[in-house]
């Protein structure tokens, strides 16, 4: 059972903080840190205010250096207690990393003792206006670094230290550099010039430069090290979330090519050498493209291509609609990827099984396999294919000539990424943007995800990110009286929430509104509550009992089988069995195909629409085709696979006859077995198609009189309409052309009043004539 979290004392909340970073170097829960801030604030206790501000600071400073929001955070701990000496301490740490292109404007003219006098004139009044400048911003730059606080004997303080001497020595070079070339400049405008003047200029500008290439030095090794972390394809895939058998084998790959390369070193022979065309599958959102374009880069940190660019195509660029064009495109593009890799995403495209005429898309595909291969532009480039697991597989199988340019070794797998992945995914996310994400959003934004999970078009890492961009919008949409700092970084459950697109009647409000059905009712309204307790029990940790959905109901036409189905649909999403809760209604011709092996795509293909909601099958027992040769057996035997594979993710109704839907049933075994809730719709009376017929007169703002109550009263009696409520909402529909006949037939409108509101006897006499005959 979930218990409220226990709220800890701020003074041992700070200590934890304090050991987590000790530990750690940075604290994982940044969102509580944040709306410790924005509590702190409030209060007056601005010390813990300034700890919390600082250990937040350092905290960031672990994930994201030394930005300016870590230096803002710092300087207010400074300014909520200034006695706080560890935030001086971290402040002053960082405060030289501004400072490496001080020197940058002390660059001086070349000056030459065989220039005229007017050139040496201009030069020393350059030399002279460069001086002053630095001279007085270095005097302010001085003063910073002399007045920053650091903790004793440490390596800030030496870094400090050396810097202040080198600014200070450059100060006085420049000084002396300064007054030399204000004697120049006067001994080139008068009579007597001497070269004393020049070769003392000489000697400033020479130590000037030693000055300029320590400071330099004192900046180049953090400079290399951020270099050196951003250049790392292997680091930065290492860093990436989940895909721990992919990075294994990229591992691999890489050090195979190391090796490799040793060997070509060592002057060994390769007759052989290994591919570097690669298939990546997977889902959407998996990675497929950030993985290609690490490959470009590995294979060029190791030599093995010139160049890290990556070429990124698909059918629309490769593939032209007349004669020649496709092998044009297919030539330009690889000309564009020479030295580096043509990534092709959703390769299966250019190519699928059926497409015939006009389609040039294997002209497209051999012609890449002839630039692969041949002389001119083989082994000049390589070639990533992408796309989702199954479709890459036919389309390989299908393309034997590409195949063989793709060892099975080169083919990487990227599966769909865990919910607990997908929330790491998410927080990183957020961090890129500055925001922290509290424990109440991630539970909520668990759930979206959950939710999201819906078939094989899930955009894992994709989804999560708009997920979150999303939450930004709302925040940044969402008028609110706070106004301070955790306004802007910190996102909360209610960012989170998804937006409420319920309609007005409740579903179960709905079906009890319906015309009689009082036993279908009593069902459904009895199967829900039994799912809503197993959710219960499931929630409280307990053990649910297996719930069968999958139903079969049965009933002549007009009975309301549909619009059950469509309020069960939204009872189940609405107590969490369902993800979507939308109903395809479908029937024989949505699964049944003119030749072998199409049934069962064309089967799956509406399946996966109903991922999510219910399949509701009208007609089914028309699944039972009647021929030997009838595809009907394989869309059942495909139902009852993918039920199977779906599990939770798919309710199916079976609707018909009831007769027919137990020759059904009979048919398949395993069909049998997966239905066990039976509802069975009876012929309305005529009570109840006279109180449709009201209702959804009164629907649209028409009234019925009783004299015209009475009327259908007798005519519905009489008539062979097997309580057909879909019968009764066409008589309506026509009565009320019938009545629009009448009345626009008069010469005026003025008399109309009230009889636009009723209709009559004769308008349902008119109706019924047209419907029965």
């Amino acid at each position: 059972m979930n218990q409220q979290k226990k709220q800890i004392p701020m003074d041992e909340q700070i200590k934890l903080w304090e050991e987590e970073i000790h530990t750690k170097g940075y604290i994982q829960d940044e969102a509580s840190l944040i709306t410790a801030i924005r509590s702190l604030t409030k209060s007056e206790d601005k010390v813990k205010l300034s700890q919390t501000l600082t250990l937040a600071a350092q905290s960031r400073a672990k994930r994201n250096g030394f930005d300016s929001l870590v230096l803002e955070w710092l300087k207010t701990a400074i300014e909520s207690d200034s006695a706080n000496k560890k935030a001086k301490s971290l402040l002053a740490r960082n405060q030289w990393k501004n400072k490496g292109n001080l020197f940058d404007q002390l660059v001086y003219p070349r000056i030459r003792e065989t220039d005229n006098r007017a050139l040496k004139k201009k030069t020393a009044e350059q030399y002279i206006d460069i001086s002053q400048q630095f001279l007085s911003h270095a005097e302010e730059e001085l003063d910073d670094l002399k007045g920053q606080h650091f903790d004793k004997d440490t390596e800030s303080e030496s870094k400090f230290n050396r810097l202040t001497g080198l600014l200070e020595k450059a100060i006085e070079e420049t000084a002396a550099l300064l007054k030399a070339t204000e004697l120049y400049e006067e001994s080139v405008t008068g009579v007597f010039h001497t070269a004393i003047h020049y070769e003392e200029m000489q000697k400033r500008l020479h130590s000037l430069e030693e000055i300029r290439l320590l400071w330099e030095q004192e900046f180049q090794e953090d400079s290399e090290i951020e270099k050196q972390a951003e250049s790392d394809p292997l680091a930065e895939l290492n860093k990436m979330v989940g895909l721990e058998s992919v990075k294994d084998r990229v591992n691999d790959f890489y050090r195979f090519l190391k090796y490799q390369q040793k060997r070509k070193e060592l002057g060994l022979q390769t007759k052989d050498d290994q591919s570097l065309n690669m298939v990546l599958t997977g889902n959407p959102g998996t990675g497929k493209t950030s993985l290609a374009r690490l490959l470009a880069k590995i294979y060029h940190q190791l030599g093995v291509l010139p160049r890290e660019e990556i070429i990124e195509a698909d059918r629309s660029q490769l593939v032209g609609a007349y004669v020649g064009q496709t092998e044009e495109n297919v030539r330009k593009v690889v000309e564009q990827a020479l030295g580096g890799v043509l990534f092709i995403d959703e390769a299966y495209s250019l190519k699928r099984e059926g497409q015939t005429g006009n389609d040039y898309g294997q002209t497209a595909i051999d012609t890449l396999v002839s630039l692969m291969t041949g002389k001119e532009y083989g082994g000049k480039f390589a070639v990533i294919l992408a796309g989702y697991p199954e479709e890459m597989r036919q389309f390989l199988d299908a393309n034997p000539g590409l195949r063989s340019r793709f060892p099975q070794s080169n083919l990487f797998h990227l599966p769909d990424y865990s919910n607990d992945e997908l929330l790491r995914i998410a927080e990183q996310a957020a961090q890129d943007n500055d925001y922290a994400m509290t424990e109440g959003a991630k539970l909520e934004l668990r759930d979206r995800i959950e939710n999201e999970r819906v078939d094989d078009t899930f955009g894992n890492a994709r989804t999560v990110r708009n997920l979150v961009l999303e939450a930004i919008f709302k925040k940044g949409s969402r008028q609110t009286e706070l106004d301070d700092f955790s306004t802007y970084t910190l996102l909360e459950k209610e960012d989170f929430e998804s937006p409420s697109n319920q309609s007005a009647e409740r579903p179960l409000d709905r079906l009890n509104a319906l015309v009689g059905l009082d036993t279908v009712k009593s069902e459904v309204t009895s199967l829900i509550s039994f799912v809503r307790m197993q959710q219960l029990r499931k929630d409280k940790g307990l053990p649910a009992v297996p719930i069968q959905l999958h139903s079969v109901f049965t009933g002549n036409p007009g009975t309301g089988k549909t619009t059950v189905a469509k309020i069960y649909a939204e009872l189940l999403k609405e107590c969490g069995m369902l993800k979507r809760g939308h109903l395809i209604v479908s029937s024989r011709a949505d699964f049944v195909a003119g030749y072998v092996g199409q049934t069962a795509i064309k089967t799956k293909k509406k399946i996966r629409e109903a991922l999510g909601g219910v399949l509701f099958i009208d007609e089914a027992y028309s699944l039972l085709g009647q021929s030997s040769g009838d595809f009907g057996k394989e869309v059942i035997d495909t139902i009852v696979d993918e039920m199977t594979r779906h599990n939770e993710n798919l309710v199916v109704i079976l609707a018909g006859y009831p007769a027919e839907m137990d020759l059904l049933l009979e048919s398949n075994p395993g069909l049998r077995s997966r239905f066990k809730k039976f509802f069975h719709f009876p012929d309305y009376s005529v009570s109840d198609l006279l109180l449709i017929i009201k209702n959804y007169a009164g629907k649209y703002q028409y009234r019925i009189s009783a004299d015209v109550e009475s009327f259908l009263s007798d005519k519905l009696s009489e008539a062979d309409i097997k309580g057909n409520g879909r019968f009764a909402t066409n008589l309506v529909d026509e009565a009320v052309q019938s009545q629009a006949y009448r009345l626009i037939d008069r010469e005026t409108f003025e008399d109309l009043d009230e009889d636009v509101l009723y209709l009559d006897k004769q308008d349902f006499e008119a109706a019924l004539k047209k419907i029965i005959g």
